[in-house]
């Protein structure tokens, strides 16, 4: 199959399903709009901005995402079998809906819930098909439920970690929660790594490191490989696993989270889950000193990469 992917990969875990995609023979382009830098050309323009999106719900950078997309597309001069979107919210539905001249089918991915994005009720009527991680939003806009995935990771053999705990996080409404998880660790003595994305940071005294470069995906793989236990701290509203999760699973490393929903997936099992309260976290000492328990082969395929890509192809 011809497919293009479309996707604003911050992180680089869309180019990993981009590489699958051809691993499974399918010819395969990814239009990464991240690398689309918009920059306001004057004040006024930054204050025309403001204003429409309060009274049109326009954005300007928005637009200008789905031009260039365009563009690139028209580049390519073979009809597409599939158009995949990945964070379809942040281009304006008019591009979306054009995307269509250019494929057979049209679809769209979201990992982020309604709740956080609301301009996504704008974008979902553009596509053929829709596919959302959030339960809720399935059911309230009649979506297909897909999870993330997990993608391939360096092999996990090592039991001399550098960390107790690793987390990786922009900074959001979570931080003060994440802060207070960090001084709990610190005076449990439990040894760990958290690590905050904040471009303009100013906090002066914090638990947490802070970084306003973007980390790569191979650099957090690798604190990934050295820590015991992942840390997973959902958004507020969301259910929706985040690949924290699934980075878990797929290098067999136990997980903290405050995201209760995760209890009602097969994979969980106690052992090697604990969720905590976000108001009164509790992280025993207890929880680091059983090893992981395997989850069943059949069980874990399903979360793969190559597990979603067939269930996203099936509907082709």
């Amino acid at each position: 199959m011809k497919i293009t992917i479309i996707s604003y990969d911050n992180w680089g875990l869309n180019e990993q399903l981009k590489n699958a995609l051809e691993q499974k023979g399918h010819k395969v382009r990814h239009i990464d709009f991240f690398n689309f830098k918009y920059k306001y050309p004057n004040f006024q323009t930054r204050l025309y901005n403001f204003i429409l999106k309060t009274v049109s719900d326009k954005n300007i950078k928005n637009i200008y995402y789905g031009n260039e997309i365009l563009k690139k597309l028209d580049e390519n001069n073979e009809t597409q079998d599939l158009i995949l979107t990945i964070k379809g919210d942040f281009i304006d539905p008019k591009a979306i809906l054009d995307f269509k001249k250019y494929t057979k089918k049209s679809i769209a991915f979201f990992n982020d819930s309604v709740s956080r994005f609301p301009k996504t009720k704008k974008v979902i009527s553009c596509f053929d098909q829709v596919y959302s991680f959030e339960k809720e939003d399935c059911l309230k806009y009649n979506l297909k439920f897909i999870t993330n995935w997990i993608y391939p990771t360096p092999t996990n053999n090592k039991e001399n970690w550098l960390y107790q705990v690793f987390n990786i996080s922009s900074k959001d409404r979570r931080f003060s929660l994440i802060e207070k998880i960090a001084t709990i660790l610190k005076d449990k003595n439990i040894n760990y790594k958290i690590i905050i994305f904040d471009k303009k940071s100013n906090i002066q005294k914090s638990n947490v490191e802070f970084t306003s470069e973007q980390i790569p995906l191979t650099e957090v793989n690798d604190y990934l490989l050295n820590s015991q236990v992942l840390l997973d701290i959902s958004r507020i509203g969301q259910q929706g696993l985040t690949f924290r999760v699934f980075e878990s699973l797929g290098l067999e490393k136990k997980l903290i989270t405050t995201n209760a929903d995760i209890k009602n997936y097969d994979f969980y099992n106690p052992n090697n889950i604990l969720i905590i309260n976000e108001k009164k976290p509790n992280i025993p000492l207890e929880f680091f000193n059983s090893g992981y328990k395997k989850i069943p082969e059949e069980v874990l395929k399903k979360y793969t990469i190559e597990g979603w890509i067939d269930q996203v192809l099936n509907y082709i």
